[in-house]
């Protein structure tokens, strides 16, 4: 008998940071497809629909969703128990301190949704009943039609996994002009906010120097623990309050009626694939 299939597309978005080896810290979401094969079981399947959504999207969300992905094998990486620091190949220094369950390492020296996928398959493998023979992933990012950007943040305050200083999304972003879209302003700040980290002014500690670049220290107390991140002035965008999407969005109108007066602005800023928060006329 031929083995049967089972899919289950976009099950899941998975919303991370990760350190690339010329990029440094980058911003990223991306959707999960999985495909499950095997033979069947007594109910007739391959593995319930729920199951799925309880076993491989619980452990995805678990153990990768919202952490800082490493590329474990990379010579530029330099761990210090919990603290890890990374140097891009034109030297931007990064260092992250945090507890374990903030990071995930990705065995290689890049992260990329094949070494994810790998990463996940080895883990999920394990626990699936021996009826599954093969576990296919697919990771990808939103088709965006349109300006977007990656950037990365933490949420202090926050009660769930927001808190970890450097998680991320690739997101769009859409601005209204005096009610029509305005792509010129959408690009211009896409550009502007491209693999930026954006930080709180109430969470930077210090200004360093590393290789001889000014560099920015964010630090706080959360319930999961102490976070620390250290990262290029230059990669920085500073906030007067908490880095939520509805502040991002906030914060950005009020940029776009100071910089064009006599215009009304809507500012629709996604935090990842599919949600995010509207500022002005409707959604002030």
């Amino acid at each position: 008998m031929h083995a049967m299939k089972l899919f289950v597309n976009r099950l899941t978005v998975l919303d991370f940071s990760f350190l690339h080896p010329e990029r440094g810290l980058l911003g990223e979401s991306w959707w999960l497809d999985v495909t499950l094969e095997g033979g069947l079981d007594e109910q007739g399947m391959v593995l319930d629909f729920g199951e799925v959504k309880r076993q491989v999207k619980a452990l995805v969300d678990e153990q990768f969703d919202h952490r800082l992905l490493v590329p474990a094998d990379h010579p530029a990486l330099e761990r210090r128990g919990d603290e890890l620091r990374f140097l891009t190949r034109r030297g931007d220094f990064f260092r992250h301190l945090g507890p374990p369950e903030s990071v995930r390492f990705i065995p290689g020296e890049a992260i990329t949704p094949e070494s994810v996928a790998d990463a996940i398959r080895q883990l999920l493998a394990p626990q699936l009943p021996g009826n599954v023979e093969r576990i296919g992933l697919r990771l990808y990012e939103e088709s965006i039609d349109g300006a977007w950007y990656r950037y990365s943040h933490g949420l202090k305050r926050h009660c769930g996994n927001c808190q970890r200083i450097a998680h991320g999304h690739r997101s769009r972003i859409e601005i209204l002009r005096d009610g029509e879209r305005d792509p010129g302003l959408e690009s211009k700040w896409a550009e502007r906010l491209r693999d930026i980290y954006i930080g709180s002014q109430a969470d930077l500690v210090a200004i360093t120097s590393r290789n001889d670049q000014t560099c920015y220290r964010f630090a706080y107390e959360a319930e999961q623990g102490r976070f620390e991140l250290e990262l290029p002035e230059a990669r920085c965008y500073l906030l007067d309050t908490e880095s939520t999407v509805e502040n991002i969005a906030r914060h950005l109108r009020e940029r776009l009626e100071a910089e064009h007066p006599g215009h009304h602005f809507q500012v629709r800023a996604f935090e990842g694939i599919g949600k995010g928060a509207i500022s002005g006329q409707d959604g002030r």
